[in-house]
């Protein structure tokens, strides 16, 4: 079965999505909701009165465990951004709010980053490791991380395009920097600083889930 007046909403909003430069997973997630809502009803969402709207997504709260489920909370944000993209500002206001959940952090003692910092045995791993904890640095912007980024004079890393697309300096430790001298000195990468066995961008995500490890 398809709505054929959905296409134009997802051009519509495809269209917007990237003029507005968010990430490719958003546009999914909001399509993949918004796709559910006409295919329940056969036509788009667009269509609907405030009293579907609301039964809708009763449903939906009462079919996960909380309102803060991954898929009831992007059907919300995707209407709202699809009501916002095609002006219907009316509609907006009936959607329930998302709470955030308030979590605390878990933060490592000193003897759980040494113990994390040394579970690797390659150098390249480990600073892998120290630079997303210790710099703080996110999966693709340490796999984005170049020669030319690094700043041992100023003791700084250019994150270039990070969250947001918005370029930041974060600081080396002196570790950092002993560490990052070995390792170039010895594998000399050309362009990105941490590369796979076949030379391109290293992928942290699989050697995380292959070096995870528990330090509580």
């Amino acid at each position: 079965m398809s709505v054929p007046e959905f296409a134009t909403l997802y051009h519509k909003l495809k269209r917007s999505v990237e003029l507005a430069g968010k990430s490719q997973s958003t546009l999914t997630n909001y399509a993949r909701c918004l796709a559910h809502i006409a295919l329940h009803f056969n036509c788009s969402p667009l269509e609907l009165d405030e009293e579907q709207i609301l039964d809708y997504l009763h449903v939906l709260k009462s079919q996960h465990k909380t309102p803060s489920d991954s898929f009831f909370k992007h059907t919300v944000y995707g209407l709202r951004y699809a009501y916002r993209v095609f002006g219907m500002k009316e509609m907006r206001v009936i959607l329930p709010s998302i709470e955030r959940p308030k979590k605390l952090p878990v933060v490592l003692n000193q003897r759980g980053i040494k113990q994390l910092l040394r579970t690797p045995k390659l150098l390249k791993h480990r600073l892998v490791l120290g630079m997303l904890y210790g710099c703080g640095l996110r999966n693709f912007e340490l796999r984005n991380l170049q020669r030319r980024d690094l700043d041992f004079d100023r003791k700084m890393v250019h994150v270039r395009q990070g969250k947001g697309r918005k370029d930041r300096y974060v600081p080396l430790s002196e570790m950092h920097i002993r560490g990052l001298k070995k390792y170039l000195l010895a594998e000399n990468p050309v362009t990105w600083c941490f590369t796979g066995n076949d030379k391109n961008r290293q992928s942290c995500t699989a050697f995380l889930a292959r070096n995870t490890v528990d330090c509580s």
